[in-house]
């Protein structure tokens, strides 16, 4: 698996020529624009590592992680309602409202955090892989799946104990991850350039799809009526439309490079996907076989991870400022000035 380092190419040349590119027929715009920038700070220990962020819409919270905690926010206002500290290396977020938990991924510290949602305070830890990374809540199996990229494998989790019930290998390093609701995890290897169909009652893995056009999976959503997945990948750096049941590849499209998330929105039919170039690219399902490209929305420089706000169809990106291009024409995050950046209509 690439891990996520927060160090960002400089590719602006790349992004123009996809906005120069976008077709003359394209529908109207998304209406999208910054609604608010909010700054977070420092994380305790410093560095500027960010990744997955995780939206309770009925709660009204967002969860962003940074570093060493995980910042929670207030959805409407931006402002800071709290944090769950004491972490090495945090990335993915999964809550399970039902038993008042939520699960942080502490990729450095091989483990799974248990944090209750209410109080923000951390009950439990359950020791998995080293680098867990993604992780979700299936709720056909009522099972938590963390995603460990450098171990090949997921930790199978008992949110109600808050114990280990298997170890799965996958055979390649595993990016984000999708359930069905229906009892099927998809999870993208980056790796294999493959998506893996999950058993989530069994705990075997179904089928392994291979992905093309797109290259290096990392995002993955679905439109769960239509049993549609959307994957993108970042070399080469597109978007694929693929039947949950067949794996057959239905359509592509170009986006803009270090594609890091996806979500589709039911009730609009929308598929967002964030890079770290600086692009939300939203592009409409137009029917279960075709979707087609409605704006590349600029946001700013490794804004790559994303959460949708279902209630307000707000979107949640974060990232920090960037310093001037190195030797190798690298951008490292200036310490101190990570944020948030909210999108709506």
């Amino acid at each position: 698996m690439l891990r996520k380092i927060g160090i960002i190419a400089g590719c602006a040349l790349a992004a123009g020529v996809l906005l120069a590119g976008a077709k003359a027929g394209a529908p109207a715009g998304s209406g999208y624009h910054l609604l608010k920038k909010v700054s977070l700070g420092a994380a305790p220990g410093g560095g500027e590592y960010f990744d997955y962020l995780t939206a309770d819409s009925e709660g009204r919270r967002i969860y962003v992680s940074h570093g060493t905690e995980v910042v929670v926010v207030d959805a409407d206002s931006g402002a800071k309602v709290g944090a769950i500290g004491g972490l090495q290396r945090c990335h993915g977020i999964a809550l399970v409202k039902d038993l008042g938990k939520g699960f942080i991924t502490d990729g450095e510290g091989a483990k799974v955090v248990v944090f209750d949602i209410a109080s923000l305070k951390v009950t439990a830890e359950i020791k998995t892989e080293k680098d867990a990374d993604s992780i979700i809540y299936d709720p056909a199996s009522k099972k938590i799946f963390a995603f460990n990229g450098d171990s090949k494998s997921a930790s199978v989790i008992d949110p109600a104990g808050a114990t280990l019930v298997k170890r799965l290998e996958l055979g390649g390093g595993p990016e984000f991850a999708v359930a069905d609701g229906k009892g099927m995890v998809f999870n993208n290897l980056e790796d294999k350039n493959e998506v893996v169909a999950i058993d989530s009652k069994s705990l075997t893995i179904k089928a392994r799809w291979p992905l093309a056009p797109e290259g290096g999976p990392t995002a993955i959503t679905m439109d769960r009526e239509h049993r549609r997945l959307f994957s993108a990948g970042r070399e080469p750096a597109m978007l694929d439309m693929v039947d949950a049941d067949s794996g057959k590849v239905l359509q592509s499209a170009k986006i803009s490079g270090g594609v890091d998330a996806a979500v589709f929105e039911p009730e609009t039919g929308d598929v967002f996907v964030s890079t770290r170039e600086g692009f939300v690219h939203i592009f409409h399902e137009d029917s279960p076989e075709k979707f087609s490209e409605v704006e590349q929305l600029k946001t700013e420089l490794g804004a790559k991870t994303m959460a949708l706000d279902t209630k307000t169809h707000n979107l949640y990106l974060s990232t920090a400022d960037f310093g001037e291009p190195d030797a190798n024409k690298r951008r490292r995050p200036v310490p101190g000035t990570f944020h948030l950046l909210i999108y709506g209509k």
